[in-house]
């Protein structure tokens, strides 16, 4: 077995094992999932993450580790600062579906179980794509900067509706489903036909959704780890940071909607990492470069930077008819 096929069993072995503790000893099924909880569980899923970090260090101590390590790092942090800014909107789902707390944990896990598998997908054609075709990176760096452009721009016009958007028209259109108190149920029998619940339906709405999130995140972490070759590197950081999402979703549910700013942040970070992407084609850097050389530890920083600098600069402002004001009314209602 050489190095490469170890390291792809252990973080196999990992993800299976980290999933059955979590599930089997931090989560209780039916159960809401208090602020301990979820911070334990939090810790749990960062502190492993960081662990598979110093084993890629490790692992490759005599090549590329450390390089490879804080590649890693970079993109873990890029996506989970991606996971924070989703969280919103799966508030939102919840609250247009009415889902009960009680099972918010095993909608989640579900969502997210599909959300890794699109994932794999993505990547695994992403990393053919770059492999086969050097310029598709640049298209991915047009697409960076041109959702940068974007974040940055939105104001509380652009929130995410649950009803108009195009995976709850779909879903509307494809599945027999109905209104009828789930109780837990997924689907419900009547009349012999089968009718998906309203949960089953933020489970799929959940998977549906992350093709979009994805469709952000995929470009970004191959602007972190540009060889195609470390498919490995961008898999364990993407699925950790997703995995990862459950946990946080609890945590920072209540305090999500505070953090006003954190899409310009996010939004800095994508136009930064597009705009180093097509630096060549401006001329700046030789076309066989491919994209511009900096160390690794300059990508980290800026992303460590503008994340941490938004957040705590939305701590002490808040934006006018920000999403805080719909979360308040949701919670007023219940």
């Amino acid at each position: 077995m050489d190095k490469q096929q170890l390291i792809y069993l252990v973080f196999g072995i990992v993800v299976m094992v980290a999933l059955i503790f979590d599930l089997g000893l931090l989560s209780k099924k039916n159960q809401k999932v208090g602020l301990k909880t979820a911070l334990i569980q939090t810790f749990f899923w960062v502190a492993l993450s960081l662990a598979f970090c110093a084993f890629i260090w490790w692992e490759n101590n005599g090549g590329n580790g450390k390089k490879d390590a804080i590649s890693y790092i970079s993109a873990y942090l890029l996506e989970w600062s991606l996971s924070i800014d989703n969280i919103f909107v799966f508030i939102i789902i919840f609250s247009f579906f009415k889902v009960k707390e009680t099972n918010y944990s095993r909608v989640l896990l579900l969502g997210i179980l599909m959300a890794i598998v699109f994932r794999i997908i993505f990547i695994a054609l992403g990393s053919e794509l770059v492999a086969r075709f050097g310029w598709v990176m640049y298209i991915f760096g047009v697409f960076l900067v041109f959702t940068g452009i974007k974040m940055f721009s939105s104001n509380e016009e652009d929130e995410f509706n649950p009803e108009t958007n195009w995976a709850y028209k779909l879903l509307t259109k494809l599945m027999r489903t109905t209104n009828e108190e789930p109780n837990g149920r997924f689907i419900i029998k009547k009349d012999g036909k089968t009718f998906f619940t309203t949960l089953a339906m933020v489970v799929v709405m959940l998977g549906l959704i992350d093709i979009v999130f994805a469709v952000d995140s995929i470009p970004a972490v191959f602007s972190v780890i540009p060889d195609p070759e470390k498919k490995m590197l961008i898999y364990s950081s993407n699925i950790f940071a997703v995995l990862g999402l459950r946990s946080l979703f609890f945590l920072l549910r209540g305090a999500a909607s505070k953090f006003d700013y954190l899409q310009e942040g996010i939004a800095i970070v994508l136009l930064f990492i597009g705009v180093k992407m097509l630096l060549p084609v401006l001329g700046f850097v030789g076309v066989n470069e491919k994209y511009l050389h900096l160390p690794e530890w300059a990508s980290l920083a800026v992303i460590v930077v503008c994340i941490s600098g938004s957040i705590v600069y939305s701590v002490y402002n808040k934006k006018e008819g920000s999403p805080a004001d719909f979360i308040e009314r949701e919670e007023s209602i219940k």
